[in-house]
């Protein structure tokens, strides 16, 4: 075979992200899968998007990933979440039809020029010099590449249970692959154990739905991508919402003797935030019900996934259990639940590129860095393909701030954190996310994307456009009074109080009440503006309003951030010997002999390095 710039080894949501933005900025880049029917499988719910992981998304797609258009492309359903809070935490959710998903993804990493495929499993990572050469396969091939990304989810030393039954396994029917987590160990790496998991799949004609509370979508056209101005949903399918009750509990609790979590087979850690069902059961002991979604596979199949019943219970209690649920006294299952047990680097060895600290030229992203979820997996090895085609053509690599994006907070913690429990992204780990609406990604960080050659001249294009738009309607609402007559009888009908003089309507827009679509309802002279506005028009005015009633807040966390940045401006040395800095608390030296910080702003973010040891380093660096 021909020399690759990058081989990306495997093509969930992670390769596929990587593969793409490296093939797509003029990498030679071969794509290698264990099954190419499988590229960008959604493994556990047919979902993408949710709190935060939407806004990843959205940070995605504005830097040029496909994940926002293969969404829009496939979806059944769009919601967006957190409507009744502030702008910072709405968040979009899309169900998705599982097999359109990895069709449509297929579809685009074919119609990449610079993008070659091969289906095997790889075994070695060929390493001279200290650096990454290529790869070395089950079929004996030895394929060269100047730089290799590793993004193989749970397949390495995949085990999944199911009760007191094991399958060796990287997914259903799927199956594990070895020597790369081996091959690491023995050149140095840290090499941990995490644990997933995932519910059963059931019958949808045998539920009976009518006992059920139907969740339909929004009926707003929305979408993930900013290239859609709107997507219309065809033939839209609805989630189910039901609980368990006393009866699954007791069912559960009988049969936890069988469970390979509580019998001590899997001693590995699984995601806080997405508990199996029995650990529901045990953690929260004095709950009577638990709820769960039930969320169709796909447009055209009477397939369901049970979000909220993930269980490694046998099969046997799992049928049981499921059938003493409200609606599923009847439900035919075509697979059972299971746990899966696999092994990741803990990410402190990795550097905010996503290159390895020890190996030059060899990027981890995924679930190889201990986090769980489509989303931060794709963002993962969008910047891991970034990065790697740059440092080829020895351009500055990428890396994205706290302040500018949730891609940046989800790399920064990693690498400066560590994880002890499979990572998820939540709104509450970003200090600045009134900064980090999903509505303003493309402002944040199309720019960047253009820059690098990755987002497109008429994405770019489009975004100024759209901005320029933005900045005019909100001119012109800062410009324009109103005249109590005009608009009383909308604040009366709102409850809010009426005015008695005029005003302009920047200032009625500030309460909570109002809402540039009920002004463009009321008042002619605001339809007749807004009209003006043509396309991407809703987009355009929901940003004119976040923007007009959240200026105070936006313009003091842009302060608070410009203030912390500086520390992020201070460059530690390289060569720091930490060991020496008896100034230091013990902890403090460990963990930055470690990890090895490059600013001091990350150093500060260190679990266990404390704001004394900062001054330390601050004094020791001339400030």
């Amino acid at each position: 075979m021909k020399e690759y710039d990058v081989i990306v080894i495997g093509a969930g949501h992670a390769g596929c992200e990587a593969a793409a933005a490296a093939a797509n900025m003029g990498s030679k880049v071969l794509l290698i899968t264990m099954d190419m029917t499988k590229i960008a499988e959604m493994s556990c719910n047919p979902a993408m998007g949710g709190i935060a992981k939407g806004q990843i998304i959205r940070e995605i797609d504005a830097l040029g990933g496909y994940s926002g258009i293969v969404t829009d492309e496939s979806m059944i359903q769009f919601r967006m979440l957190n409507r009744s809070k502030g702008p910072a935490m709405w968040s979009p959710r899309a169900q998705n039809d599982r097999m359109k998903f990895s069709k449509v993804w297929r579809e685009k990493l074919e119609g990449i020029e610079k993008l070659d495929f091969w289906q095997d499993t790889v075994e070695e990572i060929v390493v001279k010099n200290n650096k990454a050469v290529g790869v070395k396969t089950n079929m004996g091939t030895v394929i060269n590449g100047k730089s290799v990304i590793i993004t193989s989810g749970t397949f390495m030393n995949g085990i999944m249970y199911v009760g007191k039954v094991r399958n060796i396994g990287g997914r259903a029917s799927e199956p594990a692959s070895y020597g790369l987590s081996k091959q690491l160990k023995e050149m140095g790496f840290e090499v941990g154990r995490m644990k997933t998991g995932t519910p059963a799949r059931i019958e949808g004609r045998s539920v009976n739905f009518k006992n059920l509370k139907e969740q339909k979508g929004d009926n707003e056209e929305k979408c993930f991508s900013f290239m859609n101005d709107r997507v219309v949903i065809k033939n839209e399918k609805s989630c189910f919402i039901t609980y368990t009750n006393k009866e699954v509990h007791n069912i559960i609790k009988g049969g936890l003797l069988d469970s390979p979590l509580y019998d001590g087979t899997i001693k590995s850690i699984g995601p806080r935030y997405c508990p199996s069902i029995e650990g529901k059961i045990v953690t929260f002991e004095g709950k009577d019900m638990h709820q769960l979604f039930l969320e169709p596979e796909g447009e055209n199949t009477v397939e369901y996934y049970i979000n909220g019943f993930s269980s490694s219970l046998s099969m046997e209690i799992q049928y049981e259990a499921m059938r003493k649920i409200e609606g599923l006294e009847k439900v035919k299952m075509f697979r059972p639940g299971y746990a899966i047990e696999y092994d990741y680097f803990p990410p402190t060895q990795i550097k905010h590129t996503l290159e390895t600290k020890r190996i030059e030229n060899l990027y981890f992203a995924g679930q190889v860095n201990g986090t769980t979820g489509y989303e931060e997996a794709g963002a993962q090895g969008l910047m891991a393909g970034i990065n790697a085609h740059l440092k080829l053509k020895n351009k500055k690599e990428i890396i994205l701030k706290r302040n500018e994006a949730y891609i940046g907070v989800l790399i920064d913690d990693l690498i400066t954190k560590g994880v002890d429990e499979p990572y998820r992204m939540f709104t509450s780990r970003a200090e600045y996310r009134i900064l980090l609406r999903q509505d303003n990604a493309d402002k944040r960080l199309t720019e960047i994307g253009y820059r690098i050659g990755l987002a497109s001249e008429e994405r770019m294009e489009k975004v100024k456009k759209k901005y320029i738009e933005r900045d005019k309607i909100i001119e012109w609402i800062k410009m324009e009074s109103i005249k109590p007559e005009e608009i009383n009888g909308l604040l009366e009908k709102v409850g809010t109080r009426k005015i008695k003089q005029s005003r302009k309507l920047d200032q009625l827009l500030l309460r909570p009440e109002i809402k540039i679509k009920d002004l463009e309802k009321e008042l002619e002279k605001v339809k007749k503006r807004c009209d003006e506005i043509g396309v991407m028009k809703e987009e355009i005015l929901e940003s004119a309003e976040i923007e007009i009633k959240y200026e105070g807040y936006i313009e003091r966390e842009k302060k608070i951030a410009q203030k912390i940045q500086r520390l992020e401006n201070i460059k530690l040395i390289k060569d720091i010997n930490y060991k020496d800095m008896l100034s230091i608390s013990t902890e403090g030296r460990q963990k930055l002999s470690k990890i090895r910080p490059e600013t001091i702003g990350q150093a500060s973010r260190i679990s266990g390095v404390s704001p004394s040891d900062i001054n330390v380093l601050l004094v020791y660096m001339g400030r």
